[in-house]
C-alpha cells in the first residue's frame, strides 16, 4: 500500500504542470470508441477468453499426459485391444495417481487438438472424466447434467447409427461403461430427493430438466442394448449347442459383434441391479431367466461384473424370503472371493469387492439367523469372527431387532425413488419438504422387520424342542408362558418358517423352484403330544482334510521361501575356547532345530 501511494503522489506531481488536452487529445471524445466497442459481438469475447483460457490449460498439461492421450487416441483408431487394455487399466489409473488424484482431468475440448477432434473418442474421454469426478471429487449438478448428456451421445451413437459401429474395447471397460451409468443414475435420485440445501440455480435446472436421469431414460437404454444385440436368442441358441453360422443367423449383424453382445449381456446385469434398487425384486430375478449362475457364465470374465451379479441375486432372494437359495449364491462367490484373493490385490477395483464381499458376509449372517442350517466352515468362521456379536444376538427372538436392523442397513443397496420431488410446482415442493415420503430404505428395512418380528418366536420354541422327543402340550406352554391357543400359533409359525421355495434340481430360471423343508427339526401334534424329530446329518470330512491340507501347504511353503539363518562366522581359536568355557558353564542345550532348509546343521 505503501509503495502504491508514493507511485501515485509522483504521478500527481509530474501532471501539475502537463496540458491534459494536448497530451490526450479528442481520442474517444467523439463517440467513435462507443460505437466500435459496441459492434463488437460479446460472444466473439467469449470465444476468445475461452479459447485463450483453453491454450493455458492445455499449456498445464504435463507432456506425459499428452503422450498418453496421443498414444491412447491411436489405440482406439486401430481398435488395438491389447493397447486400449494396457491404457485403460494401468496408464489412466498411474497417471491419475501422479497427476489428478485431486481435481479433474483436462476437459475434452482441451485435449481435442490432440487427438484431431475426434468426436468419438471425445465421447470415451469424458465418459473416463466423470467417472474419475463421480469417484474422487464431488460433482455439482452441472457435472450430473453433463455426464447424463454424454451417455446419452455414447448410447445414440450405438443404437442409432445406420449400422453396427466399427468400435472394440476391452469387456472390462463394457462392463464399467454399464456399472458406472447406473451408479450415476443412482446419485443422482439419491441427490434430487433431498430437496432441502439446494440452490435457486439447482431449483431451477431441476424443474426445467425433469427428464434427467429420469427411470424411463435409463431402463429405455438398458432394453434397447439387450434388443438390439438379441443377447437373450444368443444364450439360448448356444445353450442348445447350435453351430456359429446358425447363431450368427439368429442374432443377425449387431448380435455377432462383440461389442454389442459384451454390452447386451452387461445390461441384463444392469437391469437386475436397476429393478432392484427400485425394489422390484421378481422382476429383477425375471430378466435374469437365461442367464446361468455358475462358474462357466459370460459374467465370470468380469470379476467386479461376476461379484455384482451374486450381489443383488443373494439380496432379491432375501427379500423374496428364500434364504436357502441366498445363502448358497452367497457362498458361492465368497469362496470364489477366498480363492482369487491374490488376483484381486492386482485389479484397481479391489477395495470395491472387498467392501461388496464384506457387506455379504453381512447378509449371510441375516440369512443363517432366519433359515439356520448346516453352511461352510470358512464361511461360517469369518461370518463368527466379523459379525459374531450381531449374530448372537439376532438368535435371541426380539432382543436381536436392533442386531437385524443394522446389518440391513449397513448391507442393502441404495435404494432409489422412480419418482422426483415435485420441482416444477412450488406449491407441491413446500408440501413436500414439510411432510417427505418415507425414503425407500427405510420402507424396504420396515417390509423386512415385520417377517422378522413374525419369526421372532422360533429361536426360543426351538431351543426347547431339541432338548425333547415328545413333549405335553401343556408342559410345553408352561415353558413358553403362554397359553396353548398361542403355542399352537407359535408352533404354526416355525411349521411355516421352516418351509421355503428352493433350487434344488435342474430349474433353469432364478425364480423356479420348489417347496422344501429348511429345517433340521420338524414335529407333530397327535391330540396333547408334540412329537420331534431331528435329523442330524453326518460331518463332511473329506472338505475338512481337503481344507487342512491346503493349510499345511501353505504353510510349507512359507518356510521354504523364508530366508535361510545366517551362517556363523569363524572366529579364532581362543575365541572358540573361550566360547567352550562359558558354555560349560551354562545349562547344556539338549533341543532346538537341527537341520535347517538347506542342509545347514546348527546342533
Amino acid at each position: 500500500m505503501s509503495r502504491k501511494a508514493l507511485w501515485e503522489a509522483d504521478l500527481d506531481e509530474d501532471l501539475q504542470d502537463v496540458d491534459l488536452s494536448l497530451a490526450i487529445g479528442n481520442y474517444g471524445q467523439n463517440g467513435l470508441y462507443e460505437d466500435a466497442q459496441h459492434r463488437i459481438d460479446e460472444s466473439t469475447l467469449l470465444a476468445v477468453q475461452q479459447q485463450m483460457a483453453q491454450q493455458a490449460a492445455f499449456s498445464a498439461i504435463p507432456d506425459v499426459v499428452k503422450r498418453f492421450i496421443v498414444h491412447f487416441h491411436q489405440a482406439v483408431l486401430d481398435n488395438n485391444l491389447a493397447e486400449i487394455t494396457v491404457a485403460y487399466e494401468s496408464g489412466w489409473n498411474r497417471l491419475t495417481e501422479k497427476f489428478y488424484a485431486k481435481t479433474e482431468w483436462p476437459e475434452a475440448e482441451v485435449i481435442a487438438p490432440l487427438v484431431n477432434d475426434d468426436q468419438i473418442f471425445l465421447i470415451l474421454y469424458r465418459e473416463l472424466y466423470y467417472r474419475h469426478v463421480y469417484s474422487r471429487l464431488q460433482p455439482d449438478i452441472d457435472d450430473r447434467f453433463h455426464s447424463y448428456e454424454n451417455s446419452c451421445e455414447l448410447f445414440n451413437y450405438l443404437l442409432n447409427s445406420e449400422g453396427p459401429v466399427r468400435l472394440e474395447l476391452p469387456e472390462q471397460w463394457l462392463w464399467d461403461i454399464i456399472d458406472e451409468f447406473i451408479y450415476q443414475y443412482q446419485s443422482f435420485c439419491v441427490w434430487r430427493s433431498k430437496v432441502k440445501n439446494k440452490t435457486e440455480d439447482e431449483l431451477v435446472m431441476l424443474a426445467e430438466g425433469s427428464q434427467v436421469w429420469s427411470s424411463y431414460s435409463v431402463l429405455n437404454v438398458l432394453y434397447s442394448l439387450i434388443q438390439k444385440s438379441r443377447i437373450n436368442d444368443y444364450i439360448v441358441a448356444t445353450q442348445q449347442g447350435k453351430s456359429p453360422e446358425e447363431i450368427a443367423e439368429i442374432v443377425g449383424e449387431y448380435g455377432t459383434r462383440p461389442l454389442y453382445r459384451m454390452l447386451g449381456y452387461f445390461s441384463i446385469i444392469g437391469l437386475l441391479r436397476v429393478h432392484s434398487l427400485l425394489g422390484d425384486f421378481t422382476l429383477a430375478l425375471k430378466v435374469m431367466e437365461h442367464v446361468e449362475l455358475n462358474q462357466k457364465s459370460t459374467f465370470t470374465r468380469v470379476t467386479a461384473c461376476h461379484v455384482t451379479t451374486y450381489y443383488y441375486v443373494g439380496f432379491c432372494y432375501i427379500m423374496l424370503k428364500r434364504y436357502p437359495d441366498a445363502l448358497r449364491t452367497f457362498v458361492s462367490i465368497l469362496n470364489f472371493i477366498l480363492r482369487m484373493r491374490q488376483y484381486h490385490t492386482r485389479s484397481y477395483q479391489y477395495d470395491q469387492i472387498n467392501k461388496t464381499a464384506d457387506r455379504m458376509y453381512a447378509l449371510f449372517a441375516i440369512c443363517n439367523a432366519l433359515s439356520p442350517s448346516r453352511i461352510d466352515e470358512n464361511i461360517s468362521n469369518i461370518v463368527k469372527e466379523r459379525y459374531g456379536e450381531q449374530f448372537t444376538k439376532m438368535s435371541r427372538g426380539e432382543e436381536g431387532i436392533p442386531a437385524f436392523e443394522e446389518l440391513f442397513l449397513y448391507a442393502c443397496p441404495k435404494f432409489i425413488s422412480a419418482n422426483p420431488p415435485p420441482y416444477e410446482d412450488p406449491e407441491l415442493l413446500a408440501a413436500y419438504v414439510e411432510g417427505p415420503p418415507v425414503e425407500p430404505a427405510q420402507r424396504h428395512l420396515s417390509l423386512f422387520l415385520s417377517e422378522v418380528l413374525a419369526q421372532a418366536p422360533v429361536p426360543t420354541l426351538r431351543s426347547f424342542l431339541k432338548l425333547y422327543t415328545s413333549l405335553d402340550a401343556k408342559k410345553l406352554a408352561n415353558f413358553l408362558d403362554a397359553d396353548e391357543e398361542e403355542m399352537v400359533q407359535q408352533m404354526m409359525v416355525m411349521k411355516q418358517a421352516s418351509r421355503s421355495v428352493s433350487r434344488v434340481g435342474n430349474e433353469k430360471g432364478p425364480l423356479d423352484g420348489q417347496v422344501i423343508s429348511t429345517s433340521d427339526l420338524d414335529f407333530a401334534i397327535d391330540e396333547n403330544m408334540v412329537h420331534i424329530a431331528e435329523s442330524t446329518v453326518g460331518r463332511r470330512y473329506a472338505g475338512w482334510f481337503i481344507r487342512n491340507t491346503e493349510h499345511a501347504q501353505r504353510v510349507h511353503h512359507a518356510l521354504r521361501n523364508s530366508a535361510l539363518p545366517p551362517i556363523p562366522t569363524k572366529s579364532a581359536p581362543h575365541a572358540l575356547a573361550q566360547t567352550g568355557a562359558d558354555s560349560k558353564a551354562s545349562a547344556p542345550r539338549t533341543g532346538g532345530q537341527k537341520v535347517a532348509w538347506g542342509g545347514v546343521k546348527a546342533a
